[in-house]
Parts: C-alpha cells; sequence; structure tokens
C-alpha cells in the first residue's frame, strides 16, 4: 500500500469516528424512499422504534425530503402513534417547507431539499416497548408529487 493510499484511509478512519461520534445521542433515525416521488394519500409509512429507555427525555423529530419542484410551501400530516400497550394518539402536523419569498427552509443540495421538523419536544416515554408511528399525507390531492422522503428521528437530550 503505498503512503498516500495509507493517509487517505487514515483521514477516512477519522471522519467516520467524527461523524460518529457528534451523533452519539441519536436512538433512532430512519427514512422511507416514496417510490417515484409519487406519494398516494392511501400510502401509511410505518416507522417502528423500540424504545427501552422510560427514564430520558427524547426529541422526536419528522425528516422531509422534497424537491424544488414541489407545488406547495407546505405539507400537512396525519400521525398517529401508537404505544406498546395499544394506546392511540392521532395528530395532524403542518410542517412549513419554505419561506412567504419561496426560499426552501433547511439544507438543500441541487434539486433535493432536506428538512428536519422537531414533532415532540422533551417526551418521556411511560413504557418500554415497541411504538409504531404511521404516516399519511393530509394534502388535498390524491397523489402529492415531488416528495422523495420522509422519517423519524428519536434524540437524547443532553443532561
Amino acid at each position: 500500500m503505498s503512503t498516500g493510499q495509507y493517509l487517505f484511509r487514515i483521514v477516512g478512519l477519522f471522519i467516520c469516528i467524527g461523524i460518529i461520534g457528534c451523533d452519539s445521542n441519536r436512538v433512532y433515525e430512519n427514512n422511507i424512499e416514496i417510490a417515484e416521488g409519487i406519494w398516494n394519500k392511501d400510502s401509511t409509512l410505518i416507522f417502528q422504534i423500540d424504545i427501552q429507555d422510560t427514564i430520558v427525555e427524547h426529541n422526536l423529530s419528522i425528516n422531509i425530503r422534497n424537491q424544488g419542484g414541489y407545488a406547495y410551501s407546505n405539507l400537512f400530516l396525519f400521525v398517529k402513534a401508537i404505544s406498546p400497550l395499544g394506546s392511540m394518539i392521532k395528530d395532524t402536523v403542518e410542517i412549513t417547507l419554505a419561506e412567504k419569498n419561496g426560499k426552501w427552509k433547511g439544507e438543500g443540495i441541487g434539486n433535493i431539499f432536506h428538512l428536519r421538523q422537531l414533532y415532540r419536544q422533551a417526551i418521556r416515554f411511560p413504557y418500554a416497548g415497541l411504538y409504531t408511528f404511521e404516516v399519511q399525507h393530509a394534502m388535498r390531492e390524491d397523489n402529492l408529487e415531488e416528495i422523495v422522503d420522509i422519517g423519524f428521528r428519536l434524540e437524547k437530550i443532553n443532561e
């Protein structure tokens, strides 16, 4: 192995360690791709999160990736949360994707924009076990175009 290859591998290793170390509070993150960027109103995205820590407070966020041609400045979602014991909470959530001047919020690369929106802050889960989150879009169109993927992120709050 040449010196350049060795140096490249060492630098890559430090970058990976840095990325992992900076995200130590993440408990769960999963993004589900919307096939061909067309989300049908009857299509339910399901996220299952195994919670074992009922003491620590968590933040729960929704990740959205949209294309620049998305027709609206916001996105309405129906979110259903089901506890391990079967109790259920339903929410309608509005996420603002663009400023009033039309500039997309979040980060963008090319024509794809990513926004992480806080959904629930400083929550404690009352029971250990598998929590299920079901998400559907609540827009007026049957087929919502240019939504690339939707995700959930759960992270511990720093003490």
